[in-house]
């Protein structure tokens, strides 16, 4: 265990180690209202309930980085009520295939859809739920993002209550057909979220960090079965990212650029949007820093000062904004007072967010 722990987060970071520096790209997250449904959602795969009907799906997945065009169109919907956040995929695909029967074992190793979840907006303590065409699940908690060498991997954790099932438009595992898509439907509990005992943790009236994954490769058909394929040099190719949400690299665990779901009380039928807080486009700005810091003394082992860390001006909304960075016995906070809201928003060394 321990040691598919600590090879999980070594690819984990991106995928590849490799790709864990933060691109130029500006990230502007997706939102999506989430409404709130009085209708029993079976879940089966099929989703044939009026209230998934009437849903909208999101704006088509695009490639990890933001820049490509995915080959297969990939769409979500969601709902909840009080006991289950719901999610519905939709994902196009020619051949459908997979082949991983037990739980936990590394599921992105077929073509799968995964789910991110941060509740509270700190980046810390999140969850990941990875799914298959075969419906074999691999659920994580992680303490904190991979960037910090510190952080926890819960491997063995599961989300106890969760329902998963699956329609194919196609045939599974058969390479003598074209398929045309597999649809996934999911419900979460939100009494597997909880961090206290009986807390009330449904997000009404809120929203939660969220972010969606499909991983697809390209792969060869051998005596009928479908495997991942290799290049020349005999190692496997590199897998393809297409997310709801870019993150700008090819990173999913930057908590900090993940969507937006907000959980509407009003019902699916309601046109209520959401619109990102300006505390968060400042927190946004604030990572920008954190990262240029962390990526400053892991090339050089030394801290900028503030004035270098942050040598133009930062406007949100028409506003300046003004970081400050205090040194203390334990590390650093990056900070800055919303003239907004007037709260102190903090990051510390770890990537904690703070708001008071």
């Amino acid at each position: 265990m321990l040691s598919k722990l600590k090879y999980v987060s070594i690819i984990f970071c991106g995928v590849s180690i490799m790709s864990c520096a933060q691109s130029k790209k500006e990230i502007i997250p997706e939102t999506y209202v989430a409404h709130k449904t009085s209708e029993t959602i079976i879940i089966d795969g099929k989703a044939n309930e009026s209230e998934w009907k009437k849903a909208k799906w999101t704006n088509n997945f695009i490639d990890i980085e933001g820049v490509k065009t995915p080959k297969y169109q990939t769409n979500v919907k969601m709902l909840w009520d009080e006991n289950y956040y719901y999610i519905l995929a939709e994902m196009k695909e020619p051949h459908i295939w997979a082949d991983i029967t037990k739980r936990d074992e590394v599921i992105f190793y077929n073509n799968d859809f995964e789910v991110f979840i941060e509740p509270d907006g700190d980046t810390h303590n999140y969850y990941e739920l990875e799914i298959n065409a075969l419906n074999t699940a691999w659920d994580l908690f992680i303490s904190k993002p991979y960037r910090e060498s510190d952080g926890v991997i819960l491997n063995d954790w599961n989300f106890t209550g969760l329902k998963s099932a699956i329609s194919i438009n196609g045939t599974l595992n058969n390479s003598g057909d074209t398929d045309k898509s597999w649809t996934l439907e999911i419900a979460i509990p939100f009494k597997d979220l909880r961090t206290l005992y009986k807390q009330d943790n449904v997000p009404r009236d809120k929203f939660w960090r969220v972010n969606f994954s499909r991983v697809n490769w390209d792969h060869d058909i051998k005596d009928g079965k479908y495997s991942r394929k290799k290049g020349k040099d005999g190692k496997y190719l590199h897998e393809y990212n297409w997310v709801w949400s870019s993150t700008g690299v090819i990173n999913m665990h930057l908590p900090e650029n993940w969507g937006y779901v907000y959980f509407s009380t009003k019902n699916v039928e309601s046109n209520d949007s959401f619109t990102i807080p300006k505390d968060d486009k400042i927190k946004r700005e604030l990572y920008n820093l954190y990262r240029k810091q962390k990526s400053h003394f892991k090339k050089n082992k030394l801290w900028l000062s503030i004035d270098k860390l942050s040598s133009t001006e930062i406007k949100v909304d028409g506003k300046t904004i003004i970081p400050e960075l205090k040194f203390h016995e334990t590390g650093w906070n990056l900070m800055t007072k919303s003239p907004f809201t007037q709260k102190v928003l903090i990051i510390k060394e770890d990537g904690k967010f703070i708001s008071k």
